[in-house]
């Protein structure tokens, strides 16, 4: 089936073959047709399924049809997504997709100028892609009306709730029309998900696709049993192959992912984190890095790099085990994308066996035990001794505390990570008001590039 096929107006297509797509992905396939007849969704599926298409080609069609002209300050679509970078890879894609049909589209999100963003959207714009807490910054200091919005998506939305933004959301769809098209996203359903899509959507379609336990069948996985002490021995005598082209390692913590460049660093290895502490720029940076293989490992903590597609990852190494079998999924999902091979190698010490569990209970395979190798010891001393040569001693590893794998954030109210308190006013905490009004909506869509000709839309 084409995209034609599905409902897609020629100036989409267009867009589409200029970017190597030509047929649908199975999510696309499913939604299009329903989101152009302006139905609410409710989406299932996680990233590199070509959601972000899916919720965007429509809603941009439906836009240019109804043919309105946005006011000063105002946005006819809202794009809610959980991380700077996520924000800005689904307002890339949309300006690609809006390419010949002449939409505005925007992003904004913290660590950014608040008076570019102003700057941004004083014409108003078509399409408004932005993290909560920068969004409610802009509406609260009259930068931003959300009184014409026709179309509302919510991306990630279990991440959304996993970082506290369970009454941003309440408090920007009480600013939308409740006469509105609405698209609800996320990688995984649990109750608090599902409670909240009966809130914000009216009738929704569902659309699933990719079970968690088919994207773990598509990576070659591993696991190592390992002490603590013996992980970045370990992390440094594997990074050394040159078989690999493009490595993910995560951690669990901030503190964790600087830890572990830092003494990839003694021993010659370049490496850039990614988490909630670096600056918007050097974020940026570090993937653009990454993406143009200038450097080839990324460390990362799970919030930091949820939805966002690198193409050509080829390993993904869990230097520490998630405390959440799903976000496993989520990690090991960045490999074996458009049809190549991948792995994915996991690091488990003796206090993380009942995740170890978790993840072969989610995934129902057991991981392949690859042992240390027969000369590990020898061969961890003399990393070391090189290390300490070059950087001194090794910092002290901070012990993480326990944490309830059903409650894998805190219980107060986290630090969204788009948030920055504006100039000029003092930081603040978030607390939304009661009870979501009820919302409308659907659409789905994958971040991202990668695939190429003869491929469905994969961003």
């Amino acid at each position: 089936m084409s995209f034609s096929e599905l409902g897609l107006a020629e100036p989409l297509v267009r867009a589409l073959e200029a970017k190597g797509y030509s047929e649908p992905t199975p999510i696309q396939r499913d939604s299009i047709p329903t989101l152009l007849e302006g139905r609410d969704l409710l989406g299932i599926a996680q990233t590199g399924t070509g959601k972000t298409a899916a919720f965007v080609l429509p809603s941009i069609q439906r836009l240019v049809e109804a043919n309105k002209r946005v006011l000063p300050t105002h946005c006819r679509m809202l794009v809610l997504a959980p991380t700077r970078e996520l924000a800005s890879q689904i307002a890339d894609n949309a300006k690609g997709y809006a390419k010949f049909s002449k939409l505005a589209v925007a992003t904004v999100f913290g660590g950014t100028s608040i008076n570019k963003n102003r700057q941004d959207l004083s014409r108003g714009v078509d399409i408004l892609v932005a993290t909560p807490g920068r969004l409610i910054d802009l509406v609260e200091q009259g930068f931003l009306n959300l009184s014409m919005i026709e179309i509302l998506v919510l991306d990630e939305a279990d991440q959304m709730l996993d970082l506290g933004f369970i009454h941003a959301l309440r408090r920007i769809v009480k600013m939308i029309p409740r006469k509105r098209q609405t698209l609800f996203f996320s990688a995984t359903m649990p109750a608090a998900i599902r409670d909240l899509a009966d809130k914000f959507l009216d009738n929704p379609a569902t659309v699933s696709v990719t079970p968690v336990s088919t994207t773990a069948e598509r990576v070659e996985q591993s696991v190592t049993f390992v002490t603590q002490q013996e992980k970045q021995a370990l992390l440094t005598i594997l990074l050394a192959d040159p078989a690999i082209e493009l490595a993910l390692v995560f951690t669990r913590t901030k503190h964790g992912a600087d830890r572990v460049v830092k003494l990839l660093a003694g021993n010659g290895i370049a490496a850039n984190a990614i988490h909630g502490n670096k600056s918007q720029g050097q974020r940026e940076r570090a993937l653009g890095e990454f993406r143009s293989g200038q450097t080839r490992v990324l460390v990362a903590t799970d919030i930091a790099a949820r939805g966002i597609d690198i193409p050509g990852v080829s390993h993904v190494f869990n230097f520490e085990l998630p405390n959440v079998a799903e976000q496993y999924v989520h990690r090991i999902g960045r490999t074996a994308r458009a049809g190549r091979s991948g792995l994915a190698i996991a690091f488990c010490a003796e206090d993380e066996r009942p995740y170890l569990k978790d993840i072969e209970k989610l995934t129902r395979q057991k991981i392949t035990v690859v042992p240390l190798p027969a000369d590990f010891v020898k061969r961890a001393e003399t990393i070391k001794s090189q290390r300490v040569k070059a950087i001194g001693a090794d910092p002290a590893p901070r012990v993480d505390r326990p944490r309830d794998p059903a409650r894998p954030r805190a219980t107060h109210h986290p630090r969204a990570t788009d948030a920055r308190a504006p100039q000029g006013r003092q930081p603040r905490r978030r607390s939304g008001s009661g009870g979501g009004g009820r919302g409308r909506g659907g659409g789905a869509g994958r971040p991202g590039g990668g695939g190429g000709a003869g491929r469905g839309a994969q961003g």
